[in-house]
């Protein structure tokens, strides 16, 4: 007997459903705020690579004022990473302002953002993701407030579910992009 087609099987009374079909309407309510509560927190965090990527290139003046911008001759990664202490300082004073280090910050926030925004390519989003946050915990040692967690590692660890419950497919391209050949082919592009 199907829930759905035989639905006064599983009536009470007048007007009453039966608790194991409202059980299954609140299962689906549920799974589909969960949906929606991945896709808002996906947008809401590409909004953050994003803004930085573009706070650095022009110099809006949040964190990086105009003559600072990238555009205006800036580097983006000189001033978090010459005020790096902690073990790793040497290591980062090393990498403050050099080029290739400065271009490829600056692809990689692009790129997680826009692999976010549009819930596209969420697996090499994720690891790149990782690697720059995790970077930029290590840079940010010792921490201020909490002698471990900073929100570097609340957002790579944010990356790593929102990739493992499919946040791309809603609110975003991620359905489609999933059917493409090349993506099928490539599976590490999903």
């Amino acid at each position: 007997m199907s829930l759905v087609r035989n639905r006064s099987a599983f009536s009470v009374g007048a007007g009453e459903v039966h608790p194991e079909l409202a059980e299954l309407g609140a299962e689906r309510t549920a799974k589909t705020f969960a949906r929606y509560a991945g896709a808002v927190t996906r947008l809401l965090l590409s909004f953050t690579f994003l803004w930085a990527f573009f706070d650095k290139t022009f110099g809006w003046g949040k964190a990086t004022p105009s003559k600072g911008s990238w555009l205006n001759g800036g580097s983006p990664t000189q001033g978090f990473l010459s005020h790096a202490k902690g073990p790793f300082a040497g290591m980062f004073h090393s990498m403050a302002g050099v080029g290739v280090v400065n271009w490829l910050f600056m692809l990689a926030l692009l790129g997680i953002g826009t692999a976010l925004l549009f819930g596209i390519g969420m697996r090499i989003a994720t690891v790149s993701g990782i690697v720059l946050l995790v970077s930029m915990w290590a840079a940010s040692l010792p921490l201020a407030s909490n002698p471990i967690i900073d929100d570097h590692l609340i957002y790579a660890t944010t990356l790593v579910v929102l990739t493992a419950i499919g946040a791309g497919r809603t609110l975003g391209i991620g359905t489609w992009w999933e059917k493409q050949a090349l993506v099928k082919r490539f599976p590490v592009l999903r």
